[in-house]
């Protein structure tokens, strides 16, 4: 999924003893995702869970640790946070309380902010007041989204609304 693009050669801009290169290789894969340009998996339509998404949250509680990952659609785990590691470990009094799911929603932000990923899909229906209810509130205190875009449509020159292109910037 690399794009060669040509950059025209301006000898004004660049100095006397570099070359500018002529060719643009794109390597950012989520590039596409971000831009809201990229397809979503529809799946089929008796699947139950779904598969329309392009990063998707899933909490997996478990008797002795939780875990919280982030899929990618297409390559598997991007993000994953366990509360058996062992900085997360020494700081818990116990590895699944609700301590611990605070905890684990404040680090899985964090990841995902550095990783680049600020909006994802969640399926999960938390309790009134329970663990996982504390975990989703502190991803989204984090600064997560949790909630993907639609993809971008383009619009039929018959349309009388005409959504704003992601990939442009208004300054106002």
């Amino acid at each position: 999924m690399n794009f060669i693009r040509t950059v025209p050669f301006v000898p004004q801009m660049t100095r006397l003893s570099s070359t500018a290169n002529v060719e643009f290789v794109n390597r950012n894969p989520r590039n596409l995702e971000r831009m809201r340009i990229a397809r979503k998996p529809d799946g089929y339509h008796l699947e139950k869970p779904g598969r329309k998404y392009w990063h998707k949250l899933i909490l997996t509680p478990g008797n002795r640790s939780i875990i919280a990952k982030v899929i990618h659609f297409l390559n598997g785990p991007v993000v994953e946070v366990k509360t058996s590691e062992w900085a997360l470990q020494k700081q818990l009094y116990s590895p699944t309380d609700t301590c611990a799911y605070i905890s684990l929603g404040k680090v899985l932000a964090q990841r995902c902010l550095e990783f680049g990923i600020t909006e994802m899909y969640c399926d999960l229906e938390p309790q009134k007041g329970g663990k996982a209810e504390k975990f989703l509130e502190e991803v989204v205190k984090g600064g997560i989204t949790l909630q993907e875009p639609e993809v971008y449509k383009k619009p039929n020159p018959w349309d009388q609304f005409r959504p704003e292109k992601p990939w442009e910037v208004h300054d106002e």
